[in-house]
Formats: C-alpha cells, structure tokens, sequence
C-alpha cells in the first residue's frame, strides 16, 4: 500500500487557491509568488501525496477526485487555523483578527459606514469584503468561502442561518423631465411602454423586481442592462429611459434634483438586507460579534442617517 505524506500549511494554501481559481497563475499572482514556483509545489504535493490532483486539459484545469479531497480538506483546515488565530487574540476579551465578508454589490452604499465603525470600536480587526452580484455571491456561499454573506432575500436553505440587518427600498426614478415624472401615479402597465434600463441577469434587485412584474401578470423587458448602479444612474440621469435602484443608492441625485422618483403602484418594494452563515461553520469571535453588532437596534438608524 502507497505511504501518504500529509502537506505541510504552505502547500494546503497554495493548492487551495489553485482548485478555488481553477489556475496557477490567478494563484501565483494572489499569494504573492511566481507562477513557477506555485506549478512546482503543486508538482512536489502531487509526489508527496502519490496521485496527481490536477488535470490540464488546453488552458482549462479540472482537479481528480483526490484533488478535490485534497481542496475541500485543506479549505477547512485552513478556515479551523484562522479561526483558532482569532480566537486566541480574544482569550483576553480582544476582539481582534480577519473578518471575510462577501456582499451583493449595492450594499456598497450603506456597508462601508457599518464595517468602519465596527473597525473603530475594534481596531485589531482586518475586514476583507468580496463584492459580487447575487450569483457570484452564491457560489462563494456553496463554497464557505467566507464568514458572513449579506444579500437580499436569503436562500431557501435550512443549513444557513440568517438575520435582517437594514430596510431596502427599490423604487423607479427618471429624470425630471422625462414624461412619466409628470404623471401624478402610474401602473406596471404604464411602465413598460418606457424605455427600462436594468440591472443584469444574476442581481437580487433585478429579481425582486421581475418578481413584483410576474405577480401582475407582466414581463420584464429592458432596453438596456448594466452591472454597475452608477452607470444606471447616469443613464437615467441622460434621459435614455427610467430605472429601478434602491433608494440608498441616490441620495446625492435625489437631493440634487438629477433624479425623482415615480409614483408607482405598489412601490416603493419594499426589502430588508440580510446577514448569514453557514450553522455548521465554527465562527470566529470577531464573525460573532460583527453579526451582534449588525443587529444592534440603533444600527439601522445609524445606516440611514448615513444617507
């Protein structure tokens, strides 16, 4: 029978980044080293274990089975180490350590304030924030690739645990002098005659609001689609059409008049943003208390008088 070698910590992080980026390069460039030397420590991990771990087929990687054993085995034991890293920093009642975030995009309107005061309250903490839309959000939560996830509505799985965290409205605004900002209130009907700019496929608010049209019998059909909310604004703001985004998200248009919300019926949609993990993931003491600080009940308000 074949003697296994275990890797050494080093090796785990390397490969682990290898089988989440599905490259060496992409890993090499993210811990810092050269593509070489990542592709020779995989090459020594793969002798040392006596299988190989990859597959290079063209300029895609796939990993073996005993890849994948080795990936997901080293992840946890990586994610066990940290937290045990951060948890000895707090014997002494530090709160003090890494805290991986991964957040929808137009959190970004709202979340830095949050994760700003929380720094200040307790300056040993190193807050990483992975942004995304709400699919990439998703895959990274199937993959526990972080401590807390904050999105809109939460997946329908029993394995995670969630709370509400702030308020989220999602109204349609234009520019003043687009003709539907003249109509004292207007239907869903009405709205799809005008020219849409959405969001893409993937984001929570764009599902929200096809969900709102599906439920009044109507389809959702924009002109144009953009993955970044600045850019929806000023192109609402050029007058090319109407948009949908949260009201957190234009506080400096509103008040200068670029934009106004319409009058539509049944909005504004209203949300609450969520923050979640995984009930089987062993949280650190700084994930825990980022999430009691989140719920505080002044924290919400902290938030809007943000705005």
């Amino acid at each position: 029978m074949h003697k296994i070698y275990l890797p050494t910590i080093q090796q785990m992080k390397l490969f682990e980044a290898v089988a989440r980026l599905r490259s060496v390069t992409r890993a090499a460039e993210e811990v810092s080293l050269t593509q070489p030397s990542v592709s020779m420590q995989v090459k020594a991990l793969e002798e040392k274990i006596g299988m190989p771990l990859i597959d290079q087929i063209g300029k895609n990687l796939f990993l073996t089975r005993a890849g994948e054993e080795v990936a997901n085995t080293s992840r946890e034991i990586l994610d066990r180490l940290d937290v045990m890293k951060t948890n000895l920093a707090s014997v002494n009642n530090e709160i003090a350590g890494s805290l991986n975030l991964a957040v929808v995009t137009t959190t970004k309107y709202f979340l830095p304030q949050r994760i700003g005061e929380f720094k200040r309250r307790y300056p040993g903490v190193e807050p990483r924030v992975n942004m995304g839309n709400r699919e990439q959000i998703m895959q990274r939560l199937a993959n526990n690739l972080d401590d807390v996830y904050i999105m809109g509505t939460p997946p329908d799985q029993k394995v995670l645990a969630y709370a509400p965290i702030s308020t989220n409205e999602i109204v349609f605004v234009a520019h003043p002098y687009h003709p539907l900002a003249a109509l004292p209130s207007m239907t869903l009907d009405q709205l799809l005659s005008a020219d849409i700019i959405s969001r893409e496929r993937g984001s929570g608010t764009r599902q929200a609001i096809e969900r709102r049209f599906a439920e009044n019998g109507l389809q959702l059909n924009p002109l144009m689609e953009f993955e970044d909310s600045e850019a929806i604004k000023l192109a609402a703001i050029s007058g090319l059409g109407i948009a949908y985004l949260p009201i957190q998200s234009m506080r400096l248009e509103l008040a200068a008049r670029e934009l106004v919300i319409l009058n539509v019926q049944g909005f504004p949609l209203k949300r609450q943003w969520y923050a979640m993990h995984h009930r089987a993931k062993h949280l650190s003491r700084v994930a825990e208390r980022f999430l009691e600080f989140l719920q505080e009940p002044d924290a919400d308000k902290i938030i809007h008088d943000s705005l």
